[in-house]
């Protein structure tokens, strides 16, 4: 808004500068030519009615046999003329070709003296001293020569209107950016809290102000925040009501297998009800996210990972750690262990074995499970992180789980602020890296 009042302030004044030049032009050359003018009229009438010739009439008219005006030299002027010859013909003075030259300060004239009048205009200040010599020919007469004074355009005209130019910005736009100013602070204002919003996290309303429309905006913004808080916290109360009524029968179901008396199918079943707890600790996980309960909690990263490898290493997995200095991370040690133990559990399952190394730089933070698999074509690389997929053609379906371990490990992670990326290795196998923001 502001830039674009700028711009008709300027287009304004360019408009009005182009105007007031013209009407300059137009004075300057009604100056130069109303005098002349009458001065040809009154020299021709004194010379029919009182013989007076016009010879003698040094410094005013003065009547010569040839045009004085060379060709070169001199700055011809041809919209003088026309407009003379318009003047002459009002005072009923018909002549033939007119000519002009704008004479350099202080030249010589054709007799060798200089024109003292030049001098006596620019000790008046009425110019820089240039004179309009003028040469009307009447035919067969000869031609009737006069010297005007021409004053050039100065800068005093463009000095003017720069300063009102200033003077009109400054009463205009500056009160102009004020106003600006306030009414957007309030869009501002909301901008700002919608990106702090949070679900979950306690909130001041935002104080409806500004325009008309920016406040009924703002009170909407409130009302959306309250129905979204108001949402989740269903959402929660729904899935904490499914978890309890799915675990009881998964734990009555867990007692009642304990009476088979196949060891092998009494093994199987006790997989398949573990199976269908991680699944629904999964399923509730990734749909609690957003409301996370763990609090943020400063903790050693390299202490929390190499806690998750061991926790492999005793149920014999094989898992390896690289041994990294002490990292102080400001995270949620439970989400961040989860996501780590994901990454983990998908190398042992389809690459055989996994090697957990942590590499830091001042920007950021990355944790590395390397694995010794087949990899995941390249074309596929953003379909894994989909809840519910799983890429067939490089893992089998014995292998167990529902597609959700790099959904729920994507989900942490950028809940935390980082990213997780999957790069194949040259010469086989992947990296599963997971990028923390110091």
């Amino acid at each position: 808004m502001a830039l674009l009042i700028a711009l008709a302030l300027f287009a304004a004044q360019a408009i009005n500068f182009g105007m007031i030049l013209r009407d300059r032009i137009e004075f300057r050359l009604a100056q130069a030519t109303r005098p002349v003018a009458t001065r040809i009229a009154d020299a021709l009438d004194r010379e029919a009615h009182a013989g007076r010739p016009l010879t003698a009439d040094r410094g005013r008219v003065r009547r010569v046999s040839s045009n004085p005006i060379p060709p070169a030299g001199y700055e011809h002027h041809p919209e003088v003329a026309a407009e003379l010859r318009r003047q002459l013909a009002d005072q009923g003075v018909t002549v033939g070709r007119i000519d002009t030259g704008l004479k350099p300060p202080f030249a010589k004239d054709r007799d060798g003296d200089r024109d003292d009048r030049r001098r006596a205009g620019m000790r008046r200040g009425d110019g820089d001293g240039s004179m309009l010599l003028i040469a009307v020919e009447q035919p067969g007469r000869g031609w009737l020569t006069v010297a005007a004074p021409w004053p050039r355009p100065g800068s005093r005209l463009l000095i003017a209107l720069l300063t009102q130019t200033a003077i009109l910005y400054i009463i205009v736009l500056l009160p102009v950016l004020w106003i600006v100013r306030r009414l957007s602070r309030p869009l501002r204002d909301l901008r700002v809290a919608a990106e702090r919003f949070r679900p979950g996290e306690p909130g001041t309303p935002l104080f409806a102000q500004g325009p008309d429309d920016v406040a009924a905006l703002i009170t909407a913004f409130n009302a959306l925040r309250l129905r979204v808080t108001a949402m989740l916290d269903e959402k929660d109360r729904m899935l904490g009501a499914i978890g309890h009524d799915l675990r009881t029968p998964l734990a009555a179901l867990r007692v009642r297998i304990e009476s088979v008396e196949d060891d092998t199918d009494r093994a199987r079943m006790i997989d398949t009800v573990a199976e269908m707890n991680r699944t629904l600790d999964d399923i509730l996980s990734l749909a609690r996210l957003g409301r996370p309960s763990e609090p943020l909690t400063d903790v050693d990263l390299a202490a929390l990972v190499d806690a998750v490898v061991e926790d492999f290493r005793d149920i014999g997995s094989d898992v390896s750690f690289v041994e990294a200095d002490r990292l102080r991370m400001h995270l949620r040690p439970s989400l961040i262990r989860r996501a780590v133990r994901n990454l983990i559990e998908n190398a042992i399952k389809y690459g055989v074995a996994a090697q957990v190394r942590i590499e830091a730089d001042a920007r950021c933070v990355a944790i590395i499970v390397a694995d010794h698999g087949p990899g995941i074509p390249e074309d596929r690389m953003g379909d894994v992180f989909d809840a519910f997929t799983r890429l067939e053609s490089s893992r089998n379906r014995e292998t167990g789980g529902i597609g959700l371990g790099l959904a729920l490990a994507q989900a942490i992670v950028r809940e935390a602020g980082g990213e997780i990326r999957l790069v194949n290795r040259v010469g086989g196998g992947l990296d599963a890296i997971i990028e923390l923001p110091r």
